[in-house]
C-alpha cells in the first residue's frame, strides 16, 4: 500500500529537508560515512554491478560519487529542494517515497540507503524493505545504514530541527532480524559516531537471493 504523501510525518520532513537543502550542501562529510561508502563500492565493483538507486538521496553527493566511479545512478529524495539540488549535478533524481516506489520489477543491481529509512514508522519499515527486495535484481546488494542502538520511536526531543522530525530507530538485534525476514545479511557493523549517548550508526549490506 502507498504511503499517503500529505501525511503530517511526512509533510514536517519535507517542510525541514527544503528550508536546509543550501545548508546541507554547503556541508561536510563526515570521515566515517566516506569509508561505508567507499567499502560498499568496492563490493559492487567485485560483483560488477552497473545501475544503482539511492533513497533519500539528499543533495546528490553519494549518488554523484557512485556515478563518478562508472555506475549508473537514479536517486530519489521526499524533498523537492533536494531532488533540485540533484538535477544541478546531472544526476537523474525524482521526487519519491521508498514506501511507494515507482520502478518496475528488478530495475536495479544495487540501492544505497543512508539515513533515511529510520525516518519511518515501525510499521512502514517491512513494507519499505518489501518494496527494495521487489526493485532489486536478484542477487542486487543493499546498503542500509541509520542511526540505531536503541528501540525508539517518535519525535526525538533532543532533535534541533524545527519542525522536530519523527525518527525510529533499533536495537542491534532487532534490526538484524527485520533485514533477515527480507534479504540474506552479508555484514553487520555497529559504528561509533557523534550521534547521541544512546546511538550509534549500523551499517548493513544485505542481498537479494538469486
Amino acid at each position: 500500500m502507498k504511503p499517503n504523501a500529505s501525511h503530517p510525518l511526512r509533510n514536517a520532513l519535507r517542510e525541514f529537508y527544503d528550508k536546509t537543502a543550501l545548508d546541507r550542501e554547503a556541508g561536510t562529510v563526515a570521515d566515517w560515512k566516506i569509508e561505508v561508502r567507499a567499502n560498499f563500492l568496492t563490493l559492487l565493483q567485485k560483483e560488477q554491478k552497473r545501475t544503482l538507486l539511492e533513497v533519500g538521496a539528499g543533495v546528490g553527493r553519494d549518488s554523484l560519487f557512485f556515478r563518478e566511479n562508472g555506475l549508473e545512478v537514479a536517486c530519489i529524495d521526499l524533498s523537492p529542494a533536494m531532488v533540485a539540488l540533484c538535477r544541478q549535478k546531472g544526476l537523474d533524481a525524482q521526487v519519491m517515497d521508498v514506501a511507494g516506489l515507482d520502478f518496475p520489477d528488478e530495475s536495479f543491481d544495487a540501492i544505497y540507503s543512508m539515513n533515511s529509512l529510520l525516518h519511518l514508522p515501525k510499521t512502514e519499515f517491512p513494507g519499505a524493505l518489501a518494496q527494495i527486495r521487489r526493485v532489486l535484481k536478484p542477487g542486487g546488494l543493499f546498503f542500509l545504514g541509520v542511526y540505531g542502538g536503541d528501540d525508539h520511536e517518535g519525535i526525538r526531543e533532543e532533535d534541533y530541527a524545527e519542525p522536530k522530525r519523527f525518527f525510529s530507530s533499533f536495537s542491534d538485534e532487532h534490526i538484524q532480524r527485520e533485514a533477515a525476514r527480507v534479504f540474506d545479511i552479508l555484514s553487520f557493523r555497529a559504528i561509533d559516531c557523534d550521534c547521541g549517548a544512546s546511538l550509534h550508526f549500523q551499517a548493513l549490506i544485505l542481498k537479494k537471493e538469486i
